[in-house]
């Protein structure tokens, strides 16, 4: 008998943040990179996002660029220290819908996956910490435990798209009943894939690709959560430009 699968994207989806992010903060916190990179090369961007005048999408970007560039040639140990700094501190800071669905999903007996742009070793450590079955991050490419600059990203659709294929092979997955979370377009085939697709706070961009789709637009689910209150809205709700 197949199983019935969840997929789970992590930041902006479970985490309220970007863990890459997080690490890259601890990393500058313990003098193991040096601050300066930070202020003079996204801090302008992160301001303009921060005010609403920017993209968190052109943040994320540049922040990831810095982050690979500011970590190649640090150990393992460095990086798994600070990691572990990450999900001891701030692994708790999660959406409380997801949480709960996480949490469902486990008592139902479902295949509990996360997907994430995030390097895997966050990932993993995320993976554990709420007991899920497998996961996926981008994977970050270590010789000798010193880390090497170079990077399998995991943040796209394209990956996303192969890597749920990997898993429905792996755990023999029906996907017309299984379910997908995510808040990004780079999460949009992610939900195109299943039964049950749930966007938790999505993107303008990804909002109109999902009102772009007949087929997924007819069975999505849009989670809104705001302080404490979780708002489900209608997927032709309209889109205000601004």
């Amino acid at each position: 008998m197949k199983k019935i699968a969840a997929f789970f994207d992590i930041d902006g989806t479970l985490y309220r943040d970007s863990l890459m992010v997080e690490h890259f903060k601890k990393l500058i916190k313990y003098d193991i990179i040096d601050q300066k990179n930070w202020y003079s090369n996204v801090r302008d961007t992160f301001m303009d996002w921060d005010k609403r005048q920017g993209n968190y999408d052109d943040y994320l970007d540049e922040v990831s660029s810095l982050y690979v560039h500011s970590i190649k040639g640090l150990d393992r140990t460095c990086i798994d220290f600070t990691s572990d700094q990450v999900i001891r501190l701030k692994a708790d800071r999660v959406y409380k819908y997801t949480r709960h669905r996480i949490k469902w999903h486990i008592e139902q007996g479902h295949i509990v996956i996360f997907i994430s742009g995030s390097p895997d070793f966050l990932v993993s450590k995320m993976a554990s910490k709420y007991n899920v079955t497998d996961y996926c991050g981008s994977m970050y490419k270590f010789q000798d435990d010193i880390f090497t600059g170079d990077v399998m990203p995991m943040w796209d659709s394209s990956s996303k798209n192969k890597a749920i294929d990997a898993f429905t092979k792996k755990y023999d997955i029906d996907l017309t009943n299984s379910y997908a979370y995510g808040d990004t377009n780079g999460d949009i085939n992610m939900l195109r894939k299943v039964g049950n697709p749930i966007a938790i706070n999505p993107t303008k961009e990804l909002l109109k690709s999902i009102l772009s789709d007949k087929n997924i637009c007819s069975k999505v689910q849009i989670m809104v959560e705001r302080k404490d209150i979780v708002y489900s809205l209608r997927p032709d709700t309209e889109i205000v430009d601004i």
